[in-house]
């Protein structure tokens, strides 16, 4: 048991440094067994666990009203108009493509070719497609545009308005791939050619494409963000073999937790894909051991006694930092959201390892290199040569030297921040996810002007009372009818389809195609007896997707011409608006792609707040436990509160939205910008604490700033450097979190290095104890 308590880890790496790196290289290559298993999942579905209500509700409503899961919008435009044989040939083509393609539910696709037409002749009732074949000659063509314009379930579903933009809806099969759907389909439209343009667009496109390239980004970014921090350590030590030791560390980290992640079974999420750009981050944290090797080479001219007394000087910061950065992405697993869950449980995980790796493989790294090659990459290490050093020492100095001045100016901003803080939105659209000149964001941008909307939503509406189908009196109609202009009101919904469109249509061809007919008819019998002769004719899902078996349910299908969360929350107060003004039994209920967007956005927003309090309390908790006082915790909160609180208020005033990366960030990037805290003031009292004459507080200040404080800046440089290559991703949210933490970082070191100094000195006589303070 003593031998135990005795025992050192890095004595042991330091003693032997072969075991240590061989058995390192094996638990890794035994890790890389487990990548040939990965799998991405970035069905929005599935950011929550199915027992979640709103997944409950949604496939209760999928199973009533025979609704599939997954749509694709396929848009074909023509600036002179659609109406012509050239493209009405081929839309005919296109969809005859599509109705042979595999995971296309055929059956249910909804075009110029398969969509159902309500007419009568010889006042029987007649249901059939629009357009079975290309029209030949104009009377032809003029009946089909007669048919199209005059019927309003037509008009800004299959045709836009100006007609020049016509759509083909293409349910997709139960486990079908969107982007191989969309790919066939490009491959389909391909062979045309022609002045028409083609677009295809629609929630499955945009999912399966972001996943896709989120899974190339993934095999790209991490070795890029390594080389670029590799070719960046190399500029501030000089020495091949020791940048390269650095990235070994953050390597083998990445493919233990990601072997490990894949080990368990969980697939790859969105989050979960940038994780080893975070762990890559995260390793520059032992920069600081480099840093002060460096320093300790030149004093003790003995390697192994430069490595142990390295060790010993960050050791205490370097383990505390470590768990700051867990504890902040470890909050994340208290979170609804599961690949959150995902994301914080895998860093926290790789932060440990991080840390175990620092204390056996970096000094057993240590140990390889030629003496001379240290020397020789530590002569400008001295405080007295080294520009950087002096130029940290002077911003030290002057937050010591004007404390008030940096106090105040500091708080200005922070109360500038809190206003812009205010303003921030939170939204999440997932096509907004891709860059504005990207082919998914142009395809869902145009026919969302020229049509309906790609993104879809449901209100369903019944009643519980004892009248047996209900919704064919003509009061429950009117009342749909009444909600369905209601919601047309509002400007991003571009049209609304339920039962009440097909018993007016109805009502208006069986009385000589009068208009003055297309409305509810006046007794629930007749309604039956139209829709009874509608069922006979048409195809099932017409009538199966906008009303119940039991007719006590009618469902409203809402199309908005936006994929935003808030959108849909317009839409439910609307109907919610409609309900107390207009008074009937009937009970109205959210579902649908639209409305689970927008319970998960508010689900990030409480994990958020949830998510921030609990990192606060806990990482204010290991500031009191590793300095052993609130006092020099308070001190140390400071700084990371303003950084935070400073890029947020930036974020709302630039009037960005903040969606899921953004928010989840906020938890933790206090557990990130904390760490330099750590390390400062941890090395400042260090500096007070020693056996030689006490030296005074800027003193030390200047001290810490000039030498610790080049680890903390090198540690934010390559943090940032990592990061940076984010910047240049085809995906909004991969560039979204590469700009917060390279400002953040840089931000945070900004105010350790000048902030910090300007708290101690106004708070000396509080922070230290009577006839302790330093002169």
């Amino acid at each position: 048991m003593n031998r135990l308590r005795s025992f050192s880890l890095v004595e042991f790496s330091v003693e032997h440094p072969r075991w240590v790196v061989f058995l390192t290289v094996l638990i890794t290559l035994g890790f890389l067994t487990r990548f040939p298993k990965v799998r991405t999942d970035t069905d929005p579905k599935n950011m929550l666990p199915p027992t979640a209500e709103v997944r409950v509700s949604n496939d209760a409503v999928e199973r009533s009203f025979g609704l599939y899961e997954d749509m694709i919008v396929v848009g074909i435009a023509n600036k002179s108009g659609i109406l012509n044989d050239g493209t009405l040939g081929k839309i005919k083509r296109i969809s005859d493509g599509i109705l042979r393609t595999p995971g296309v539910a055929a059956r249910d696709v909804a075009g110029f070719t398969t969509i159902d037409n309500v007419t009568a002749e010889g006042g029987m009732l007649r249901v059939g497609p629009l357009m079975a074949e290309a029209p030949q000659g104009d009377r032809e063509m003029e009946a089909l545009r007669k048919q199209l314009f005059e019927n309003p379930m037509f008009v800004g579903r299959i045709i836009s308005r100006d007609g020049k933009t016509a759509a083909i809806y293409v349910p997709l099969e139960k486990g079908a791939s969107g982007m191989a759907v969309a790919g066939k389909i490009r491959e389909i439209v391909g062979r045309e050619g022609g002045p028409e343009s083609y677009y295809v667009a629609g929630d499955p496109v945009a999912r399966d494409t972001f996943g896709a390239e989120m899974f190339r980004l993934m095999a790209v970014f991490a070795p890029l963000a390594g080389l670029v921090m590799f070719a960046v350590r190399y500029l501030m030590f000089g020495d091949l073999f020791l940048s390269a030791a650095l990235m070994m560390d953050a390597m083998i980290a990445i493919i233990w937790s990601m072997g490990f992640l894949i080990g368990l079974g969980f697939p790859i999420h969105i989050m979960s894909s940038m994780a080893p750009v975070f762990l890559m981050a995260i390793a520059t944290d032992s920069i600081h051991i480099f840093n002060e090797f460096y320093f300790r080479c030149k004093e003790e001219r003995d390697k192994k006694a430069a490595i142990l007394k390295t060790m010993k000087a960050v050791g205490r910061p370097v383990r505390y930092t470590a768990l700051a950065t867990t504890a902040g992405f470890a909050v994340l697993l208290f979170m609804n959201i599961i690949p959150v869950k995902v994301f914080g449980g895998l860093v926290a995980f790789g932060t440990i390892l991080l840390r175990i790796l620092s204390f056996s493989f970096v000094p057993a790294m240590f140990t390889f290199v030629k003496e001379e090659s240290i020397l020789k990459a530590s002569q400008g290490e001295e405080i007295e040569s080294s520009r950087v050093s002096r130029l940290l020492g002077r911003l030290a100095g002057l937050g010591a030297r004007r404390p008030w001045a940096v106090a105040l100016t500091g708080l200005a901003l922070f109360a500038a921040a809190v206003v812009g803080t205010t303003r921030i939105a939170v939204n999440n659209n997932m096509v907004e996810w891709f860059k504005e000149s990207s082919e998914v964001r142009t395809a869902d941008r145009v026919m969302n002007e020229a049509l309906g909307g790609t993104s879809l939503g449901y209100l369903v509406a019944g009643s519980d009372g004892k009248e047996e189908e209900f919704i064919k009196t003509p009061e429950a109609l009117r009342y749909v009818e009444g909600l369905q202009r209601a919601l047309e009101s509002l400007p991003y919904v571009g049209k609304t389809t339920s039962v009440v469109d097909y018993v007016k249509r109805i009502n208006r061809v069986l009385h000589k195609d009068d208009p003055a007919y297309e409305k509810v008819p006046d007794s629930k019998e007749l309604v039956g007896q139209y829709l009874f002769l509608f069922s006979m004719s048409a195809k099932p899902s017409d009538l199966d997707n906008v009303v119940d078996p039991s007719f006590k349910k009618a469902n409203v299908w809402v199309q908005l011409k936006t994929w935003d969360a808030k959108a849909m929350r317009g839409v439910i107060e609307a109907a919610r608006a409609y309900q107390r003004g207009n008074p009937l039994p009937m009970e109205i209920r959210p579902a649908g792609v639209a409305y689970f967007n927008l319970v998960w956005n508010d689900m990030v927003l409480w994990d958020m707040i949830k998510g921030f309090l609990l990192a606060m309390v806990v990482i204010f908790a290991i500031l009191a436990v590793n300095f052993r006082s609130p006092k020099w915790a308070l001190v140390g909160y400071v700084p990371l509160l303003f950084t935070v609180v400073l890029i947020y208020g930036a974020v709302g005033f630039m009037g960005k939205d903040f969606d899921m990366p953004i928010s989840v960030l906020s938890c933790l990037s206090l557990g990130m910008a904390v760490d330099f805290a750590i390390h400062f003031i941890n090395r400042f009292r260090s500096r007070l604490a020693e056996g030689r004459a006490a030296p005074a507080i800027e003193e030390a200040i200047v001290w810490t700033a000039a030498r610790p404080g080049k680890g903390i800046l090198r540690n934010a440089v390559l943090f940032a450097a990592a990061f940076s290559v984010m910047l240049f991703a085809p995906l909004t949210p991969y560039v979204t979190v590469g700009a917060f933490i390279v400002s953040m970082m840089l931000l945070s070191a900004t105010l350790c290095i000048v902030y910090i100094p300007a708290l101690i000195v106004l708070l000396r006589k509080w922070l230290f104890a009577a006839g302790e303070t330093p002169t």
